[in-house]
Formats: structure tokens, C-alpha cells, sequence
């Protein structure tokens, strides 16, 4: 069965908001306070899952991604311009600036578990999209890239327990500055 996996940078206590600074908040920019090469690549190690998975973003990420990757030449840049991309968002209504992507309307839910049945979904950054799956209990994975940054404040990923529950870790590896935490759902 295919799965729906979330990954984001977060803070060591949790914080997923404004990584890159480009929301211009007061804590904003704090994983790239630790170099591009923190950042860049393949670090949350989906390899061929985005070529055979898809890519579920919100509106604001997918703006965000469609000014950044489509000029982009390495294999990595490849795999994502290459990859099915699917965007959640009440506000957009073209999405053509980035190939391969396509609004998702109607019941958000339900367009996942219909994508599930095809391949595996990956929600990148998106936290109100993440949230909005972990609550309806569809997130299987966890992939997490930790920084060693406290802000104290700002937007969290899990801020409900309902849907999260019990986690099994899967891996744990640093990658520069941080460390790439793999959790499942415990079942």
C-alpha cells in the first residue's frame, strides 16, 4: 500500500514556520542560518519516491517552489520539476508556472486517498496541509530534518495529538547540522 509521508524542517522544539525567511517573520530564516548546503539536495532522502510518487503542496509552497526549482538543472532539481505535483489551495486558480502540477478541488481528504491508491504522496513544507491530514489520521510517515535552533515561538506541526499518536522511529542520521529523523505510525 502506498503512503502518505510528511516532510518538513523543523526547530529542535518544533517549529516548522518560515524556514527560508521568506515569510519575513520574526524567527524566519532559521535553517538557512546554517549554510545552503543545509538545505540543499536530496536531504530528506526521497530518492525514487519522486519518480514514481506524487507531490502534494499548498498554495503558498507551490508559489514558492515554482520561482525556485523549474530553473534548476541537477538530478535532484530534475526529479522534482519532473514529478507529479498536486496543489491545495482556495486562493489559486492557475497553476502552469510549474510543469506537471494540478489544483486539487473539492475535499481535500478525499483527493489524498484517491492519490494513496496510486502512489505515495508526499506533503512538503505545507504545514496546513500536513495538519489537515495528521488530524484525518492519514499521514504514515514522518521524514523530519531537526535543526539545532530554539525559537520559544512560532507555527508547529503537530498542534493537536488527534491523528498523530504513537510513533515508531525508523532512522536517524545526521545530515550536516541536522538530523534526519524517520518516524512511522506505531500500529
Amino acid at each position: 500500500m502506498n503512503s502518505v509521508i510528511v516532510i518538513a524542517f523543523t526547530t529542535l522544539d518544533g517549529v516548522v514556520e518560515d524556514p527560508d525567511g521568506s515569510d519575513g517573520t520574526p524567527g524566519g530564516g532559521w535553517a538557512f542560518r546554517h549554510g545552503p548546503e543545509a538545505v540543499a539536495g536530496d536531504k530528506f532522502r526521497l530518492g525514487s519516491l519522486l519518480d514514481t510518487g506524487g507531490l502534494l503542496l499548498g498554495g503558498r509552497t507551490w508559489q514558492l517552489f515554482a520561482k525556485l526549482w523549474p530553473n534548476r538543472t541537477d538530478d535532484f532539481s530534475q526529479r522534482m520539476n519532473a514529478a507529479q505535483k498536486r496543489v491545495a489551495s482556495r486562493t489559486l486558480t492557475d497553476v502552469s508556472a510549474w510543469s506537471n502540477s494540478t489544483l486539487i478541488n473539492g475535499d481535500l481528504g478525499g483527493e489524498v486517498k484517491r492519490l494513496r491508491e496510486e502512489r505515495d504522496v508526499i506533503v512538503i513544507g505545507s504545514p496546513s496541509i500536513a495538519q489537515a491530514l495528521i488530524e484525518e489520521d492519514l499521514v504514515e510517515e514522518y521524514r523530519l530534518m531537526v535543526f539545532p535552533t530554539v525559537l520559544g515561538s512560532g507555527r508547529r506541526l503537530f498542534t493537536n495529538p488527534a491523528g498523530a499518536g504513537d510513533l515508531r522511529t525508523v532512522s536517524v542520521e545526521q545530515v550536516g547540522p541536522a538530523a534526519l529523523l524517520r518516524y512511522e505510525r506505531a500500529r
